[in-house]
């Protein structure tokens, strides 16, 4: 099989294995009789295993010049401690599978999408035309395991999670490795990256938009069974925020131009607090479940050029890591504050006024967005 089919092979059952981790964990502890403070606990929790984690196998994978070993060995341990989660029901077992899930499985994705981007700059192709397969993984797996979770039980996810992952390491054993630069590793080209005053502003966007899409990934499912919803309804609700995703990243190479990154970003940002502030106001799970399409017009815009515009900052040498910096603020740090916060918030105030705080968060970060564009603008003005 060819390279490029291969990555969108895996691609498509990485993306099912974080659909069964993100989306379903959340639905997995309610259904074990959790609060959500108790829920935002642990997921918040694994962020900050996150937060270490990622900059961990980021460096190791930059430091040892391969992807693909560091992917292995993180997808063997990532299958065992998956299918152990979701076989249990004591809280500190949850707590502790939780954390080592967050250890092993999310250091996957900027490693998968630093290989994804890599690989379609040295084969000409898109990198919308690789990741659209993770959209497609992550919105069929959604459906399949609202439909498990509703007539198999909700452990049955302990055998799906099993058998994708052992899938998964057949593929990723096939993978070629990233193309290796020849570019010397320098701590110090490292170091004024991340203190650089475009970088930092461009992380504080990130983590302002990430906040509200990651309190949605997190009590989504809660507030879809909260409103009368079944299991099977919240894998709809999934399913229909990954489909939508699919034609934004097989089109990526239309719409997806160098130096419209900010300007794509402003797009996302107001769609989300347009998604969000309609979703503060249901009653109705069904509809509800429909808001998702928005997703077409906010994660595969947003993530997609926050991609594109961190490659052009970021050292080549550094790539993985600068990779995984974006993913420690959007899933690890984000990933936190939207837990613990937002399973406070949820408890004390109601689902209603989370998600109508979660609206305002959306439009400070397309505020944000627009001073940003206006300055750099400026800037390229004067030189």
């Amino acid at each position: 099989m060819h390279s490029s089919n291969l990555l969108r092979s895996f691609n498509f059952l990485y993306f099912a294995l974080l659909a069964l981790f993100v989306s379903f964990l959340p639905v997995y502890l309610d259904a074990q009789g959790l609060s959500t403070s108790r829920i935002g606990l642990i997921i918040g929790t694994g962020g900050f295993i996150a937060i270490f984690s990622q900059p961990l196998w980021g460096m190791i994978s930059d430091r040892t010049k391969t992807i693909k070993k560091i992917m292995l060995l993180l997808l063997f341990c990532s299958t065992i401690i998956g299918y152990l989660l979701y076989d249990s029901k004591s809280f500190i077992v949850l707590l502790l599978f939780t954390m080592l899930l967050y250890f092993f499985l999310m250091p996957l994705d900027p490693l998968t999408e630093s290989l994804n981007f890599q690989t379609a700059e040295r084969l000409g192709t898109s990198y919308g035309s690789i990741r659209t397969f993770g959209a497609v993984g992550y919105a069929v797996m959604s459906l399949i395991v609202g439909y498990a979770a509703q007539y198999f039980g909700i452990h049955s996810l302990a055998y799906l999670f099993g058998g994708i992952g052992m899938l998964s390491l057949i593929i990723c054993l096939a993978l070629p490795d990233a193309p290796v630069t020849g570019k010397p590793i320098s701590l110090r080209s490292l170091r004024n990256f991340l203190s650089n005053k475009e970088t930092i502003w461009f992380m504080v966007l990130i983590f302002i938009c990430a906040v509200p899409q990651r309190i949605n990934d997190t009590f989504l499912g809660v507030y879809i069974r909260e409103l009368g919803g079944s299991n099977h309804l919240v894998g709809i609700a999934f399913f229909f925020a990954a489909g939508s995703e699919i034609l934004v990243f097989a089109l990526s190479f239309w719409w997806l131009r160098k130096g419209k990154e900010l300007a794509l970003i402003s797009f996302a940002a107001f769609f989300y607090f347009l998604r969000f502030l309609i979703s503060a106001w249901m009653t109705d799970p069904h509809v509800l479940v429909a808001i998702q399409l928005l997703q077409t017009f906010t994660f595969p815009i947003f993530y997609s050029a926050a991609i594109q515009y961190l490659y052009q900052i970021v050292p080549e040498e550094w790539r993985a890591t600068g990779q995984t910096v974006l993913a420690i603020i959007f899933f690890g740090v984000s990933g936190i504050v939207a837990s613990y916060l937002g399973g406070w918030f949820y408890q004390a105030f109601g689902v209603h006024t989370l998600f109508t705080w979660v609206s305002v968060l959306s439009f400070s970060g397309f505020l944000l967005s627009l001073v940003l564009r206006a300055v750099y603008r400026k800037q390229k003005l004067a030189t």
